[in-house]
């Protein structure tokens, strides 16, 4: 049997996505083309490699174990361009980067700023996921570097994956000026979980980690809205919509716009370490390498 880059790239796509649509369109590639793509893989296999369904599609166990060596060799070829690259016209190459929410709004924008000034031939795929799967992403290869809480990322990939420091922020209560709690200099998040809240998207890395520390008191937050950014939250919680959590540096940058006061939490989990992980750092492709080098520096 023969399978082209083409048609690993876009198998990729499809079990990753769960969707031979939304594969498709991932590889810039018309959906009859690629139906006939995935169908004539099968032939060639002589086995299904997807299960359809109504929901979309999943692997098979043999799309499971093509999945695997399909990752394998792109990841190879990408290392393979990245290392060629730098005796041509400058390095260039693809990095597939995940971080949660707090990470990615608040400590990743000015290093990738950086970065990809100094690096005009790099490109960056950024998603946004919750610690652990995160994790997870990074030792199936999904991902070739990942930025996560350090307490997470150690729980879930410890025996499998290579950690640096990056940064280090803490959560805090944000709460209007006139509210009772605004005298408070710390409060224990079991002491507000009951109060009303002001909450990120359906989705958010940070609204799901929140989410989970109320499910561990046996509550539910009780959110008014939900919006997509800081400022927007902090706004809101001016106006005395409902109290929220976010990241320190978020709370100040905005407190002078919004009339809101920040309340540190004293739970352990809200003073949190950042860490980048990766796999073994020899075998990540040369712009992977970079990416981690710039990374870690800003973490120094």
């Amino acid at each position: 049997m023969r399978f082209d880059l083409i048609d690993l790239r876009l198998f990729v796509a499809v079990a990753e996505a769960g969707s031979i649509t939304h594969g498709a369109s991932r590889v810039a590639m018309a959906l009859p083309s690629a139906s006939a793509r995935i169908a004539g893989m099968e032939s060639m296999l002589g086995s299904a490699l997807l299960e359809r369904g109504r929901r979309g599609v999943t692997a098979t166990p043999a799309g499971l174990s093509l999945l695997h060596h399909a990752r394998g060799i792109l990841h190879q070829i990408e290392a393979m361009h990245g290392e060629l690259g730098e005796f041509s016209l400058g390095l260039r190459g693809h990095v597939r980067l995940m971080a949660h929410t707090a990470v990615m709004t608040e400590a990743l924008p000015d290093p990738l700023a950086g970065f990809l000034t100094d690096h005009p031939g790099i490109d960056i795929a950024l998603e946004e996921r919750e610690s652990r799967d995160v994790v997870r992403a990074v030792i199936e290869n999904r991902a070739d570097i990942g930025v996560v809480s350090e307490a997470a990322g150690l729980e879930a990939g410890l025996s499998t994956l290579e950690f640096l420091p990056f940064h280090v922020d803490r959560l805090v209560l944000v709460v209007p000026e006139t509210h009772a709690l605004a005298v408070r200099r710390r409060v224990a998040f079991a002491d507000v979980v009951d109060e009303t809240f002001v909450g990120l998207r359906a989705g958010s890395a940070l609204q799901g980690h929140l989410d989970g520390h109320a499910a561990a008191l046996g509550r539910r937050l009780k959110l008014r809205v939900r919006m997509s950014g800081f400022e927007a939250l902090c706004r809101l919680v001016g106006h005395g919509v409902g109290l929220a959590i976010m990241p320190e540096s978020a709370a100040r940058r905005y407190r002078r716009h919004t009339a809101t006061v920040r309340v540190r939490l004293s739970d352990d989990w809200a003073m949190r370490h950042q860490v980048i992980c990766f796999r073994a750092f020899a075998t990540l492709p040369l712009p992977a390498r970079r990416l981690v080098e710039h990374l870690s520096a800003q973490g120094r």
